[in-house]
Parts: C-alpha cells; sequence; structure tokens
C-alpha cells in the first residue's frame, strides 16, 4: 500500500462531473489497484475513489487514473508532503461474532424475508472494498446489496451507502439498491439509510431460528 500526502486537486469524469479544489489531502494506492482519495474530516469515506482494474499513470505533477469503463481520475499534484509504501500482505479478513454471522447464514437461506420473490445470488460477495454481506436479485430481477449487522448503526449505513455506489459502476450490475438488515436499528441510522434511498428491515433472529415470535417487524 502507497501512501502519499499531498496539496492536490481532483477531477472526476465519467458518469458525471465532480471536482476537489486544492487542499492536503491523503492518496492511498492499494496493492489490488485502487485509489482512493481522503481528507482530515468528515467521516472515513474517500472523497472520491477509483476501483480496480484501473491504471494509474504518473506523469509531471499529475496522475491519471482510468477505468475500464473509461471514467477518469485526475489529480493534479502542487507539493508533496510525505510519500511511502508498506507490503500489508494478504488479510485474514473480518471475523464477525457468531450470532452475526449465524444472522447472515440464515437470511441468506431465507431471502423471502426481504420481500416476495427475492433469490440469493452468493453470500460475501467480493469488491475492492470488502464483501457486501448478500447479492441478490429482486423479484424483477434487480440487484439488492444487503448489509446485515446485529446492532444497526450509522458506521452499517455507510458501508452499505458505499457498497451500492462501488456496485452501480459495474454495468453487469447496475442498477442496484441496497437494503440495512439488522435486529435493532438505530433512529439515527433508519433516518440516514432512508434519506441514501436505501431501505431498512428489522430481523428477528429467533423467528429465522424456527422459534414463535408474536412480533413482525418489517420497515
Amino acid at each position: 500500500m502507497r501512501l502519499v500526502i499531498a496539496r492536490c486537486s481532483v477531477d472526476y469524469s465519467g458518469r458525471l462531473t465532480a471536482h476537489l479544489p486544492m487542499a492536503p489531502r491523503l492518496l492511498m494506492v492499494k496493492a489490488d489497484g485502487s485509489v482512493l482519495i481522503h481528507a482530515d474530516g468528515g467521516s472515513y469515506k474517500p472523497l472520491n475513489w477509483m476501483s480496480p482494474p484501473c491504471t494509474l499513470t504518473e506523469e509531471d505533477g499529475q496522475w491519471r487514473v482510468v477505468n475500464k469503463a473509461g471514467e477518469e481520475l485526475r489529480i493534479t499534484i502542487e507539493e508533496i508532503l510525505s510519500d511511502s509504501a508498506y507490503e500489508l500482505g494478504l488479510d485474514p479478513g473480518l471475523i464477525k461474532d457468531g450470532v452475526e454471522a449465524h444472522l447472515q447464514e440464515l437470511l441468506a437461506e431465507h431471502v423471502h424475508t426481504f420481500g416476495d420473490g427475492f433469490t440469493l445470488v452468493r453470500r460475501e460477495y467480493p469488491t475492492a472494498i470488502g464483501p457486501v454481506d448478500l447479492l441478490c436479485r429482486d423479484a424483477d430481477g434487480r440487484h439488492v446489496a444487503v448489509e446485515i449487522k446485529r446492532r444497526g448503526e450509522i458506521d452499517g449505513v455507510e458501508q452499505l451507502t458505499r457498497y451500492v455506489d462501488l456496485l452501480n459502476r459495474d454495468p453487469l450490475l447496475a442498477p442496484v439498491r441496497g437494503i440495512f438488515a439488522a435486529q435493532q436499528i438505530k433512529p439515527q441510522a433508519q433516518f440516514l439509510a432512508v434519506d441514501r434511498g436505501l431501505e431498512c428491515v428489522t430481523v428477528d433472529y429467533d423467528a429465522l431460528r424456527g422459534m414463535e415470535s408474536d412480533i413482525l417487524r418489517l420497515f
């Protein structure tokens, strides 16, 4: 992984255009080829990024990152403050607690929990920024990314937002919608999810395990 701290401006051109004015930022180049641009503030979500496969070309004072769809990030560098690289090696991946892992397994077996006509495409669908818990299709054949938590909080909504944004860049999957599923969802997280066009589903762990429940909670 290469980490560059630089004063830079960034221009994105593709499905739309976006501009980041000159400011100090962290440029992250990962071993898988992805390029991410971070600021020191706000969310941990990058300001902009390009997921692999893509090509990085470095010229005098400028980086040009182009993906297979022809989208382009052009990074104009005024000054490099730090430039370092580290070999991180293979990551063992996230180990989930027993309840959350079992919840994912149960929901994969009972995807109709999310709606009639749902089918499972794959568990732990791989992306450049981590695996999506479940990738499904709804009754209309549209892809649906499902993020599963034991307790639904804002960081889980942020995570799902990144997955949906990234998957929608793939013409073979788009359009992709998102479902945030948890045993409990905090009001702030639900508000943020709905504001971002995501759906929330509160699931009953005991009912999924075959135990009776008098409460049906589905948003």
